[in-house]
């Protein structure tokens, strides 16, 4: 499908986003507006340059008289009012009304703004739009005031899931500059004074903040109009690649074509371009905000590998796998921009590996090459990790799900059941090869499958246990287990009883799912919501739905899913994770996160039912929701184009304009 960029507008007086996460990127430069008010930022990231702390304040003199840009929430002569705001990936829209009576005389003025990042440089550019509304000719003059704060460069291979630290403060060094040892900050504008503008007239004025490094100048200059234009056109050109691919979606259903939409732009805004990082683009983990510049396999390869697949293309897909294979996956959680591994082993890691080439090779058709890679991979946590029988102690929470409980440690169900699963897709790959090692790749599978069944299946309760070295048991009801689901890991009965808990009260809530049941006394809690209740990481309901729909529970994965569609309606870009018992999201966690493309995944794969085979077969097989219609249109795999078209009981799957199934939802292959 073809989309603009105002596809993904979003008029951010609908936002329940805290005003922290709002941020506006380029895939070069993210800067963020200063709340409440019209043309005021705060907050510059660029790496390898950081500006945590600039502020840039504008007063608007109308006649002589000071118009303050304040966010004022008092009464009176508050200055310019803040009225609103449009959110796009390439800018922030803002606007704002300022109609009082001084001295006698009513000033009345419209002011609009864009903040935009800098899409090849390091920084941003702040538009100024007024027009005067008086029935006479006023004089106008902006008057900016900048505050460099604490000024920082830091390598690519330091930037990592947090803020970079703040460097020291800046100090004038010249007209508009200000410098320390390590970054210079140059405060570059147009002609700031007006005179005589006229009734109706409209002024204009723009001015941008560069950072370079100490004792560099600006260069490369033109208009500050053309640095604008060059952000919209890197933006519309990035959509237009990678959303190629991307099947459009349409449907009457109330608020499923917004969750659509910002569950994409939710993967958009995390792929950066910068020209120095290990890939362009670079698929980042969250950071609009300025942290969280860096990748997570679990993310990106886990949550959003066949969405990933589609917006990457087939060649830089298979690049990001080859570049989390040399960070040193088995050895590290993410890595930085540079490619450099950080942090311990993540236990997750190696099957988001495994996921994304698998991803790639049903919808390209190529991965194969990664065979031995893949297989290295596989035995090299063999030997790095305890094991217990069939199955491996995964360790403690630093490499598992970060709870803040004692709970899902050690052995556990999942990441062994993914492990199971990598056996399979290895053992698949192996036949491709005929290389002679699938029987034995399967073999081990289902070892590790039925160990879990013997030995982590309490029968009586009707979930897994997390069993510890020292002899301990723990019982967590948390949604990983539905993990194992998904895996293949469960028989009929052990498949009925993880269902029976996906009730209100339990692991549903009205706004989305609870990563610990509400009934678990033990280990619920309401201060992390992404894996110790009270919420989910953004992702957990999404992948949750996707395995109901997988395993045949088409109205229990409706009924998931659009638990979700507040978010579609007051969220602009998904953040890393949000509360369910009441549509928000908590202000000290991540503002974005790429595992918001899950969204789309589920609803392509799960709901529509495109299962693309390795072989280059295509099965569909749709489930309608029972309340509206839903066509998905423009899906690519392997050369031809295919819609779906659904409505309770009915669908159509088109290939190639030509319609090749209609009627009652079944499983159809061509």
């Amino acid at each position: 499908m073809s989309y603009q960029l105002n596809d993904f507008a979003f008029d951010l007086r609908a936002s329940l986003a805290p005003s922290n996460h709002i941020w506006v990127c380029s895939g070069y430069s993210t800067v963020a507006p200063l709340p409440n008010t019209v043309a005021g930022v705060k907050g510059l990231f660029s790496p390898p340059f950081a500006a945590h702390d600039v502020q840039l304040l504008l007063d608007i003199e109308a006649d002589g008289h000071i118009v303050g840009d304040t966010g004022s929430f008092g009464k009176g002569d508050c200055g310019l009012l803040y009225s609103g705001a449009e959110w796009r990936p390439d800018r922030i829209e803002r606007k704002g009304t300022y109609h009082y009576f001084h001295e006698g005389r009513l000033i009345s003025l419209s002011v609009r703004s864009t903040l935009v990042p800098l899409a090849d440089r390091a920084g941003f550019i702040v538009s100024i739009f007024i027009v005067n509304r008086n029935d006479r000719s006023i004089d106008l003059c902006v008057k900016p005031c900048l505050t460099p704060g604490r000024l920082s460069w830091h390598g690519l291979d330091d930037w990592d899931f947090g803020h970079p630290a703040p460097g020291e403060s800046a100090e004038a060094c010249g007209t508009g500059i200000w410098e320390n040892h390590q970054v210079r900050m140059t405060f570059l504008h147009e002609e700031l004074r007006s005179p005589g503008i006229s009734p109706g007239q409209e002024a204009v004025c723009r001015m941008a903040v560069v950072l370079t490094r100490s004792g560099e100048a600006c260069t490369g200059m033109d208009s500050l109009a053309g640095w604008e234009r060059r952000t919209e056109d890197v933006w519309l050109e990035r959509i237009q690649r990678t959303c190629q691919a991307v099947p459009g979606l349409k449907s009457d259903i109330p608020g499923l074509e917004d969750y659509y939409r910002r569950s994409l732009v939710s993967g958009l805004i995390c792929l950066w371009e910068h020209p120095d990082f290990a890939m362009q683009p670079f698929p980042v983990v969250s950071g609009i905000e300025g942290a969280g510049i860096c990748c997570y396999p679990w993310d990106a390869g886990g949550y959003a590998g066949r969405m990933l697949a589609m917006l990457l293309g087939s060649g830089k897909t298979m690049e990001l796998a080859q570049l989390m294979a040399g960070s040193g996956i088995e050895r590290h959680s993410r890595f930085s921009p540079s490619g450099q591994g950080k942090d311990v082993p993540y236990s997750y890691s190696l099957w988001s590996f495994f996921n994304l080439v698998w991803s790639n090779l049903e919808q390209h058709g190529e991965g194969l090459a990664l065979y031995d890679v893949m297989r290295n991979l596989l035995l090299a946590d063999e030997e790095r990790l305890p094991s217990w029988g069939e199955l491996l102690d995964y360790g403690k929470q630093r490499n598992l799900l970060e709870m803040r409980s004692a709970a899902h440690e050690h052995v556990v169900s999942s990441p062994n059941a993914e492990r199971a699963w990598c056996y399979d897709r290895l053992a698949d790959m192996a036949e491709r090869l005929g290389n002679g090692e699938a029987s034995r790749l399967r073999d081990k599978a289902e070892r590790i499958r039925s160990a879990l069944r013997e030995h982590l299946w309490d029968a009586e309760a009707g979930w897994f246990l997390c069993r510890y070295p020292n002899g301990h048991v723990e019982r967590v009801y948390t949604v990983q287990a539905y993990d194992s689901l998904r895996m293949g890991a469960c028989t009929e009965s052990m498949t009925t009883a993880l269902l029976s808990h996906l009730r209100d009260g339990a692991f549903l809530a009205p706004y989305g799912v609870s990563s610990i049941s509400a009934e678990d006394t033990i280990h619920y809690e309401l201060n992390d919501p992404d894996w110790s209740g009270g919420g989910s990481y953004t992702g957990e309901c999404t992948i949750l739905a996707l395995t109901l729909w997988e395993s045949g529970q088409s109205e229990l994965a409706w009924d998931v899913l659009k638990r979700l569609f507040w978010m579609g309606r007051h969220l602009p870009y998904f953040p890393q994770e949000h509360f369910c018992d009441r549509p928000a999201v908590p202000a000290h966690k991540r503002a974005n996160v790429i595992a918001g493309l899950s969204g789309c995944e589920a609803i392509l794969f799960g709901m529509a039912g495109l299962k693309p085979g390795m072989d280059g077969t295509l099965t569909v097989f749709p489930n309608p929701p029972q309340e509206g219609n839903v066509s998905i249109t423009g899906y690519r795999y392997r050369g031809r184009l295919i819609d779906v078209h659904m409505k309770p009981d009915y669908c159509e799957i088109v290939c190639d304009e030509k319609i090749v199934y209609k009627g009652a939802p079944v499983s159809f292959s061509f």
